[in-house]
């Protein structure tokens, strides 16, 4: 007996979209398709508001022309029917009204008086508890077509497309369905021509009667309530179809023209009932308008139903998050401009000081993991300092040979202390150790400073209440179009808002690239935690809550080196998200507390919660809307809405550029990144809520550097290779 040699061959793993980004694509499909459905249902998608001029009557049979309002070609027949003498059927056109068909339907009540409703599927789908009113109060109910387009300019694929999506909505609302149809800009009978005509006999094909009308009341013209009266009334005792309607404007006339049209009618011995019944004679080939739904029928009327009250609740949930994003965005853009311009002249004018000038040495920490490409360029921009320092440089378990190199410079004052790969908090804490002096620098390993970086950056702490000071962090490789996005960034949304918070005295965010701290505020809260991801941010607000003054020092410059690819930007700024969120959970007790810690809880993380987390994420709304309104309309209005909030961002860049003394020319890309930059931030920081959410952790990710960055008027010796290129995994 012979077996069969097993393979050790595998069988390929089936990779599986990972949750943070499958849900975020399932949120935006279905968001996308609320919109298209509530712009359906609203008559802004598939809308055809052409109507056809008058044609010839060639091929019109004529006793349908001489004939009644109502148009019999079910089965091939070609008749047409009239309602009785002393009977009318009172038809509304183009409902139900949220505003108006109520009333309408309580006048009618009152007189005991039924009518014919030729509902749109549009606004039966909006508002189906009216059409089950109708129903329920013993109206009938007919088609009026979904979104009232001229069904002699359609295909008989897109007639039939209307009458099922009409009937759906019926079924849906009041678990009907109808025989009875109008068609959208009919008038009598003697007006059917050869346009409309085909369609009238490819309805009846269908299984409905086509119904028009004897008089009409012309309400949509407002003539007002007398020769509405005029106009609808029949002469001669006979019987009639009255065209009225009980939407599309304002009906007020409608409404009162009907509470005396009603009793006056009736007092002249006319009865108002409803169409099968006006026609229920022998020979008529009528049966009852209405035919209860069941089953799958049913169900999907009802799931329509649902569906369109979820598109609504969707959209009317966005318009307030667009109005919420619209308050934050001007609150945040008035604030920036009052209270920067505040700061920049308290600390700009002549004989400001924080207290004494600080002339102490400070320790330089530069953290450093697999930083073999910058860190040459990083401690030689040190060793220019104004200001005396030592450098300590902290190796966190590099395997590019990082500590190698900056020992091989054999600097004076330049320490290079190894330790096993433990994370930047662990890093930064094993510095504080070797430190030697009491004022401590912080910086990354692909930042570089400029001469006068650290004298600034410390001079703050001649206050003794300043416990740590965020320096002013640039984009170095600024040269790309993302570099240039960041740069707009950083000026505008990092260190203009720096401004405002050191005025606020709520700086969320000591920057990794640049922030000076006391050693002693550091030790009473424990040093540097790593709790979060974003270590500078779970610092910062820790030293708030133990009563310290953080501040922004802005002649303080280092030069970082940005992502250069979407891939690391999207790395680097879901960690700064998903951190950022970490840290306001982790001190939202403060919210409840008392002192220091109480004043940020309840003026700092509101501001960060609201500035940093809710408004990045509501921001999109605006281009979603400017979206929607160019393809659906208003689209002039859309556009300048669009431009007016892009002008004030344009006036706070320009103002932030200003004070920091940038260049102008960058901010031609600030449309671009409007339109691209903030979509990429908002998938970001959901993912960001997402992970969070579902109880994920995210872990740290190394960016790839290239080392191109150097402070200005700043000639750094580059080495000329470091071992291979290959992408460091954290």
């Amino acid at each position: 007996m012979s077996s069969r040699p097993r393979s050790n061959r595998r069988a390929p793993r089936r990779r599986r979209l990972p949750m943070r980004y499958l849900l975020p694509s399932l949120l935006l499909v279905a968001l996308l398709a609320m919109l298209m459905l509530r712009g359906y249902v609203h008559s802004e998608i598939l809308a055809d508001h052409r109507i056809q001029p008058p044609a010839a009557t060639d091929h019109v049979p004529e006793k349908t022309l001489e004939g009644g309002p109502v148009i019999d070609t079910r089965g091939g027949r070609e008749t047409s029917m009239s309602v009785p003498d002393h009977r009318l059927v009172l038809t509304f056109d183009d409902g139900p009204d949220p505003e108006w068909t109520p009333k309408v339907l309580d006048v009618l009540k009152e007189h005991h008086a039924h009518g014919v409703f030729f509902v749109t599927g549009t606004m039966a789908s909006r508002y189906p508890d009216l059409v089950k009113r109708m129903v329920d109060e013993g109206h009938e109910v007919g088609l009026h077509t979904f979104n009232h387009p001229d069904l002699s300019y359609q295909s008989k694929s897109r007639i039939d497309w209307e009458l099922t999506q009409n009937q759906t909505a019926l079924a849906g609302a009041a678990g009907i369905r109808t025989s009875l149809f109008r068609p959208p800009y009919s008038s009598f009978a003697d007006a059917m021509d050869d346009k409309s005509w085909p369609v009238a006999k490819y309805i009846g094909s269908r299984g409905y009667l086509t119904v028009v009308n004897n008089t009409d009341s012309e309400d949509w013209k407002r003539p007002g309530v007398d020769e509405i009266i005029r106009r609808a009334t029949p002469k001669g005792g006979k019987g009639a179809i009255v065209l009225m309607h009980d939407s599309g404007g304002d009906r007020s006339q409608t409404v009162a023209a009907l509470e005396r049209f009603l009793p006056q009618l009736q007092g002249q011995g006319y009865d108002f009932v409803n169409l099968t019944e006006a026609l229920d004679k022998p020979g008529a080939h009528t049966t009852s308008a209405h035919t209860p739904v069941h089953g799958l029928e049913l169900a999907k009327g009802k799931a329509w139903i649902y569906a369109v009250e979820a598109s609504d609740n969707v959209t009317d949930v966005l318009v307030v998050g667009l109005a919420v994003i619209g308050v934050l965005v001007f609150t945040r853009f008035g604030l920036m401009l009052l209270l920067s311009g505040a700061h920049a002249r308290r600390v700009r004018r002549r004989g400001f000081s924080w207290g004494p000038p600080v002339t102490e040495p400070v320790s330089v920490l530069v953290p450093a993991f697999n930083e073999a490409k910058c860190i040459e360029n990083t401690v030689r921009s040190l060793m220019s300092s104004e200001h005396p320092i030592e450098i300590i440089v902290i190796d966190d378990g590099s395997t590019d040979g990082t500590a190698r190199i900056v020992e091989d410079l054999r600097l004076p004052g330049v320490r290079v202390v190894r330790q096993h790969n433990a994370g930047k908090p662990a890093a930064l804490n094993r510095g504080l150790a070797n430190a030697r002096f009491d004022l401590i620098v912080m910086m990354d390993g692909d930042t570089v400073f400029e001469p006068a970086t650290v004298r600034e950056l410390v001079q703050p702490f001649g206050d003794h209440r300043v416990g740590a000071v965020a320096g002013n962090a640039k984009v170095g490789n600024k040269d790309s179009l993302i570099g240039a996005w960041q740069h707009i960034e950083y000026v505008m949304g990092f260190n203009l808002d720096r401004r405002m918070y050191d005025m606020l005295r709520c700086m969320p965010t000591i920057p990794g690239a640049v922030g000076a701290f006391r050693r002693s505020a550091l030790e009473r809260i424990g040093g540097m935690s790593d709790d979060t991801l974003a270590e500078d941010t779970d610092v910062t607000m820790a030293l708030h809550r133990d009563g310290w003054r953080v501040v922004y020092a802005e002649k303080a410059r280092a030069w970082t080196e940005a992502p250069e690819s979407v891939q690391q930007l999207w790395s680097q700024r879901y960690r700064w998200s998903y951190g950022t969120m970490q840290a306001i959970w982790k001190h939202r007790r403060s919210v409840i507390e008392s002192g220091p810690s109480g004043r940020f809880g309840r003026i700092g993380l509101p501001f960060v919660a609201l500035f940093m987390v809710l408004a990045p994420l509501l921001a999109p709304l605006i281009d979603v809307f400017l979206l929607y309104g160019l393809v659906f309309g208003p689209t002039e209005k859309t556009i300048v809405a669009w431009l007016g909030v892009l002008a004030i961002q344009a006036v706070c860049a320009a103002y932030a550029f200003r004070l920091d003394r940038e260049r102008m020319t960058h901010l031609i890309s600030l449309p671009l990144q409007q339109l691209l930059y903030r979509q990429l931030m908002y998938v970001v920081l959901l993912q960001s809520w997402i992970t969070a959410l579902t109880g994920g952790r995210l872990r740290w990710q190394k960016l790839r550097r290239t080392g191109a960055v150097e402070a200005p008027g700043a000639i750094p010796r580059q080495r000329a290779s470091h071992g291979n290129d290959r992408r460091p995994v954290a």
